[in-house]
């Protein structure tokens, strides 16, 4: 009779271990996460090394990551992401606009948490916009004012008449840059015209022509472009035609200047979405999107000087890798 109350009282103490186990922090949890990438590029590269970075200092050993590339094509992100799906991972981060339309048409229970989203209202297809997306939706956002951008065109070249607006027409977030940067350029008297491409064998052609046309080329962030870059500065260094781009990716492969945020910092920023989602049971749906808070003008001092650009001494000088 001892033993069996011995016995009664041990299962007793583990039902009331295991019991308060199941309160509070999950302490044992190991989270999949699924990646899916758009493109290798700059960029792209750093933000998703900022969200491993702040998931891997916040949870150690009890995240893991299964990172995928889409290689530039958004069938593939379909198809990585419904994998992602299949797996049961328990959160998906989309790095660039074709992976979160991907991520977000896959599933509507699994927390997407993406970045390097020019404007979420254009990806998701949302009107009245709030801020939030209402959706298993939040992430951060990859858009420098558009306004201080045509405002760095007019400071840089006082006397350009016309400004070619080149990117890639299947990118919607790119469309929206284009329309809106018009809008600033007109309100200064500048007159713009778009150039797109639908493929990378279009680039060459279309910079060409953007070349003919324009006194100064503007880039948006454009994730074909920014894959691209050696083929745009192939036609625009010999063109003499300067570039203004959206982000210091594109600028430093065939810019002269940028106003850029830092990608490590929304993706770390996005990490930091991850977490409250895995540990603390935030909604996506209620989340803010993020933006970038440091925002710097830079330049590409060997392009300017070829270029006979003259840079005012407010901008930072950027450090190009060597091939």
């Amino acid at each position: 009779m001892r033993v069996k109350k011995i016995v009664a009282l041990a299962l007793a103490c583990v039902t009331l271990v295991a019991a308060f186990s199941g309160c509070g922090k999950k302490d044992d949890t190991v989270y999949k996460i699924g990646i899916c990438q758009l493109v290798q590029h700059e960029a792209l590269d750093a933000a998703t090394k900022g969200f491993q970075d702040a998931l891997t200092e916040k949870l150690g050993e009890r995240v893991q990551f299964d990172l995928k590339n889409a290689s530039g094509d958004a069938p593939t992100c379909g198809t990585i992401v419904n994998q992602f799906v299949a797996d049961k991972v328990d959160l998906i981060m989309a790095n660039a606009t074709a992976s979160l339309q991907s991520a977000f048409a896959a599933t509507a229970d699994i927390p997407i948490v993406a970045t390097s989203i020019t404007d979420y209202a254009t990806a998701l297809d949302i009107d009245n916009w709030t801020g939030k997306t209402g959706v298993n939706v939040t992430g951060t956002c990859d858009l420098a004012p558009l306004d201080e951008q045509a405002a760095m065109i007019k400071e840089l070249f006082p006397d350009a008449k016309k400004v070619g607006i080149l990117y890639c027409s299947a990118e919607a977030n790119s469309k929206y840059q284009a329309v809106k940067i018009t809008e600033y350029l007109t309100a200064l008297g500048i007159e713009s015209e778009e150039f797109t491409c639908s493929d990378t064998n279009d680039i060459a052609m279309v910079t060409s022509a953007a070349c003919a046309a324009s006194d100064v080329i503007y880039i948006p962030t454009d994730n074909m472009m920014a894959h691209s870059t050696g083929i745009v500065d192939g036609v625009a260094g010999p063109a003499g035609v300067p570039i203004v781009a959206g982000e210091a990716g594109i600028c430093g492969g065939c810019g002269v200047a940028t106003l850029s945020i830092d990608y490590y910092s929304i993706g770390y920023e996005a990490g930091v979405q991850a977490y409250e989602i895995l540990e603390n049971d935030a909604n996506p749906a209620d989340m803010e999107i993020g933006y970038a808070k440091d925002l710097t003008k830079q330049y590409v001092a060997e392009r300017c000087t070829k270029l006979n650009v003259t840079i005012p001494d407010s901008y930072t000088a950027m450090t190009i890798a060597e091939e």
